[in-house]
């Protein structure tokens, strides 16, 4: 019944993915322009922790859809504890933990044989609510930044993104037509900045291969094997366009799609497994921290 309700909550993600991807709307880009909400990463209102993986995606479609001021949020307990409470009524927003375990069973078998025992993936969900659903809370969790008013603008953020390229020591070559990671050259190459229609659109291609970068075995080690039109070149181009997103939204740039036309082996590497999407975000979060641990001063934070 466990392994059953497991597989229900993949499906469910997955399902929901897949038809908003089927409509026309990608979960990593969204249109900040027109939110409530300033642009950033989802984060935790009394921890301060940013969540991670497929909750960011969870979260941000929770932002859009209900107009939500806020990119905070807190479950019904902690407002609780810091003295306020979610209005009666209001609706709470689905996040999952996602972990391993080793079964009992799986426990003897390995005690038995001398293996080492398989560790089973599992998800766990938990609800929370946007600080904009709870009232009586104190001052400094209820405020918000002020997007309009405080978003830098991009002449003050390009210069992080060179720094943190910078600081990374990645072999980057600017120049050619195309953008691409060599993974057996470990080298990044992009077209110069004249190439593109506006100066911040290289900014975000040189860190959607920078997120292939971090897939090198010296560094997270993802499988990078496989060649153009396969599924892991699908779920690696995957993770690197939701890399790409969560390090621009860190960073205080708007993210875009950099490659639509590969919506469709996205599709099918979804259609044919349920925890793929999961697992890519789970992957894309680490990438990004990865990059983000390079910028200067506001640098990748905790998640959870």
């Amino acid at each position: 019944m466990a392994s059953q309700s497991r597989e229900d909550l993949y499906t469910q993600i997955t399902d929901r993915i897949v038809a908003e991807l089927e409509a026309g709307t990608v979960p990593w880009v969204q249109p900040w322009a027109e939110a409530a909400a300033p642009l950033g990463m989802p984060a935790n209102a009394t921890t301060g922790r940013h969540y991670s993986g497929i909750n960011i995606l969870l979260l941000w479609a929770a932002v859009m859809d209900r107009d939500f001021p806020s990119q905070r949020w807190l479950t019904f307990r902690q407002a609780l504890e810091r003295g306020g409470n979610v209005r009666k009524g209001e609706r709470g927003t689905m996040v999952v933990f996602a972990d391993r375990f080793v079964p009992t069973c799986e426990k003897e078998r390995a005690s038995a044989s001398g293996d080492e025992p398989h560790r089973i993936p599992f998800l766990k969900r938990f609800t929370v609510f946007n600080i904009a659903q709870c009232e009586g809370l104190p001052a400094k969790l209820r405020g918000e930044v002020d997007r309009k008013r405080h978003a830098s603008p991009f002449d003050l953020i390009a210069p992080r993104v060179r720094a943190l390229i910078d600081a990374s020591g990645a072999r980057v070559r600017i120049g050619g037509n195309y953008a691409f990671y060599a993974p057996q050259d470990d080298l990044v190459v992009v077209p110069p900045p004249e190439a593109f229609f506006e100066p911040v659109n290289w900014h975000r291609t040189a860190l959607h291969e920078l997120s292939h970068w971090t897939g090198h075995p010296s560094r997270l080690g993802r499988d990078q094997r496989g060649g153009f039109g396969s599924a892991s070149y699908a779920r690696e181009e995957l993770v690197a366009e939701m890399a790409g997103a969560f390090t621009c939204a860190s960073l205080g740039i708007v993210p875009t799609v950099r490659h639509a036309d590969y919506l469709a082996s996205w599709l099918a590497v979804l259609r044919q497994d349920s925890r793929a999407i999961v697992r890519a975000a789970s992957a894309a979060s680490r990438a990004a921290d990865f990059l983000l641990a390079f910028a200067p001063e506001e640098g990748g934070a905790p998640s959870e």
